[in-house]
């Protein structure tokens, strides 16, 4: 009986620490944010090197808002909502494939330079950002302005 005990422990164990690492593995891609004067800053160093970095935020209404930051190929930082005007109900978003946006919904490819330029039907949808000296900033009124995109995210 001693040994089982000790076995199911160890096993316990295991499962623990297997799962432990596998959420640092696949931690959440999605940064959280929380606003400061009404605004987001995201320091540019941290989201220029051509990688979609993905961030959330809860807006005024609740929906917890998701949006992506890229440094696109022809050198322009550009912000998104991570959804669209078709397939926001599915709630997938974008992902990352070389230098383009994929809808994880329906696979169409979007490329990083026409991100914010072509606007509608299932292009991302567009975030007014500015960038203020080593900031990039976005303002929580279009944050709370866009927050339908992602009410039905999961």
């Amino acid at each position: 009986m001693k040994k089982i005990s000790v076995a199911v422990a160890a096993l316990a164990v295991s499962v623990v620490l297997v799962g432990t690492a596998m959420a640092g593995w696949w931690g959440d891609k999605v940064k959280a944010l929380t606003p400061t004067n009404g605004r987001l800053e995201i320091p540019v160093a941290s989201v220029n090197d051509g990688k979609a970095h993905h961030f959330k935020v809860q807006a005024k209404d609740g929906v917890m808002v998701t949006f992506f930051v890229l440094k696109s190929s022809d050198g322009v930082i550009r912000t998104a909502i991570d959804a669209c005007d078709v397939c926001y109900r599915a709630g997938r978003g974008y992902e990352q494939s070389g230098d383009d946006m994929v809808c994880q919904n329906c696979g169409q490819h979007f490329p990083s330079a026409k991100i914010d330029e072509v606007k509608g039907g299932c292009n991302p949808a567009s975030l007014a950002r500015t960038i203020e000296g080593d900031k990039l900033v976005v303002a929580m009124a279009d944050i709370d302005k866009n927050s339908w995109y992602c009410k039905y995210k999961k």
